[in-house]
């Protein structure tokens, strides 16, 4: 009969089917993490692309090696907003920190003859202090660090304003200006890039292999778990945006040597730059997941991007345009894969 003929001969398509649909699970499962990063993989590439399409010196190797030094300060800032947002936080003032230590590090030297080593260190003292000061605010005073950093990104750049005003400071020795300049002999890397992979590595290594890491992760997870854990829920944050304020001071030490002027209005809006690459590498907006790696593939993307941009004639305010499309999408994409990621975890 038809009936047992279809009883005893199921249809091919159940059996050749199954195996093939748990690898595709088991793969999907495997993969499910790692998505945010392979976005920003695909995007990087595809920025590369858009690059030689929109002009053919943009594959130059050289060339492209330099243009790692127009975006290193962002770059160095990143690492440290990854920690930062990753607690379940944001750092806004990290680029008005940045003008602002630069300026004091430029007066104490040119000015009051401090010597440069020493104007240095006081920057970047001052840079973490001024980090640990949101940390305090956020953690001791229970402000929301969307409130305090958009004060205090005020506030330093209005501290850096009045400090120099219009006016800029120039007069720095030799072996201080142009480590634009500098590359590793026989290659044409620049040192400024080799200092942002080997900060990388140690805090990669930091925030995925230390008790402090699983601490930065669980605050983002949930503060309350984590102060019921006995995890030191408000020194983790003020260590969190003090490492922010340390490496937004080196990165205006950075950016003052290459520029060979200090500013008020250095840095100007790179904060948007830092969160942007932060978001697309994966760091999950709400907290609680992120990694390193993510951030360094994302903070090439967004570089090179404007490098691509910038050779094709676009303006800068269409870059801010673009990476301000970015951010939306990075956004949109961050709710996404959390949510996929509490549906299937």
């Amino acid at each position: 009969m038809p009936t047992n003929q279809l009883d005893q001969n199921p249809l091919p398509s159940s059996k050749t089917g199954t195996p093939a649909l748990a690898k595709g699970a088991q793969l999907g499962n495997l993969l499910r993490p790692f998505l945010p990063e392979v976005v920003a993989v695909f995007l990087l590439i595809m920025a590369f692309v858009v690059g030689g399409l929109l002009s053919p010196f943009f594959l130059n190797g050289p060339f492209l090696l330099d243009s790692t030094t127009l975006f290193t300060e962002g770059a160095i800032m990143a690492l440290g907003m990854t920690f930062v947002i990753i607690s379940g936080n944001i750092d806004l003032s990290v680029a008005s920190n940045l003008a602002f230590t630069a300026c004091v590090m430029a007066v104490l030297h040119v000015q009051y003859n401090v010597p440069m080593e020493a104007a240095i260190l006081i920057a970047l003292a001052l840079g973490t202090l001024l980090g640990a000061f949101n940390g305090w605010l956020i953690a001791r005073l229970r402000l929301p660090a969307l409130a305090v950093t958009l004060a205090t990104l005020a506030l330093y750049r209005g501290m850096a304003s009045i400090l120099l005003g219009d006016h800029s400071l120039s007069d720095f020795p030799t072996w201080f200006a142009g480590v634009d300049q500098v590359v590793i002999p026989h290659t044409n890397i620049p040192v400024e890039l080799i200092l942002f992979f080997i900060l990388a590595i140690i805090l990669g290594l930091i925030l995925h292999k230390t008790v402090f890491g699983r601490w930065v992760f669980a605050l983002g997870t949930s503060e309350d778990a984590a102060r019921y854990s006995g995890i030191p829920v408000s020194r983790v944050k003020i260590v969190v945006f003090a490492l922010s304020g340390f490496l937004a001071a080196l990165a205006g030490v950075i950016m003052v040597s290459r520029l060979a002027v200090a500013r008020y209005d250095l840095a100007n809006g790179l904060e948007l730059d830092v969160i942007t690459a932060v978001v697309l590498g994966g760091t999950n907006i709400y907290g609680g997941r992120g990694n390193i790696f993510g951030s360094v593939i994302a903070v090439f993307l967004v570089g090179f991007l404007r490098t691509g941009l910038g050779v094709a004639n676009v303006s800068a305010q269409n870059q801010l345009a673009v990476v301000g499309t970015l951010l939306i999408i990075a956004v949109i994409a961050s709710n996404f894969f959390n949510r996929v990621s509490r549906q299937h975890g």
